[in-house]
């Protein structure tokens, strides 16, 4: 019997919900603080509020999708390519930390190699089981 969360190792597992949690936080946070990510959006990027709330949106499909067996994998490669996406924002802000006064300088600067673990987090979370697990995936 196939279960939509199925995976194949408890470390698996976390890695999924983990994963589901910190994208739904994040996508949720998109639409109750706006104001917050649209001053985190550099000036190049067109229809700033747009763009807030498609990646907003993405982040909410992305953590319901990596949670359901058969839309893990493509609900994985979205939250890669968004999180790809959202990096010149992590860069705007430790650039310009006199906007972002309620961060520490040095909390910016290291929220951008966080950016690599979160890539390989969802890597892990959206693999396939081996062959010989069953109904996992």
């Amino acid at each position: 019997m196939s279960h939509a969360l199925s995976t194949h190792s408890r470390s698996h597992l976390l890695a999924l919900l983990g994963i589901a949690v910190f994208f739904m936080a994040s996508g949720i946070g998109h639409f109750m603080f706006p104001d917050f990510f649209l001053a985190i959006v550099p000036d190049y990027i067109p229809m700033p509020a747009l763009m807030v709330a498609i990646s907003g949106l993405g982040e909410l499909l992305g953590a319901i999708g990596i949670l359901m067996r058969r839309t893990r994998r493509l609900a994985g490669f979205g939250l890669l390519l968004l999180t790809l996406a959202v990096f010149p924002a992590n860069i705007y802000m430790a650039q310009n930390p006199e906007q972002f006064s309620q961060f520490a300088p040095w909390l910016l600067y290291a929220r951008l190699p966080l950016q690599l673990v979160i890539l390989i987090w969802i890597a892990y979370a959206m693999r396939r089981a081996r062959s010989g697990y069953g109904d996992f995936y």
